[in-house]
């Protein structure tokens, strides 16, 4: 009798461990077949002009009195 509860607790294990992996690799194959690679996107923005006398944005304004300096504002 004890013999054949070790081999019926082996085939389980075995079984659940089949199971885990097969698992996984249902959810490898989902992840990979529903977000996939869907390619290049249509849309596009353009260049981004960086050129300071061009783009607002490259460029900052000076300021009077520079952060994190000891001393007076200015020095």
């Amino acid at each position: 009798m004890q013999e054949l509860e070790q081999k019926t607790s082996s085939v389980r294990s075995w079984m659940n461990i089949g199971l885990m992996i097969l698992f996984i690799f249902g959810m490898g194959l989902y992840a990979f077949f529903a977000v996939g690679d869907l390619g290049q996107p249509d849309w596009s923005y353009g260049t981004v002009q960086d050129v300071p006398a061009q783009s607002p944005y490259s460029t900052y304004e000076r300021q009077l009195a520079p952060q994190h300096v000891r001393g007076a504002p200015g020095e």
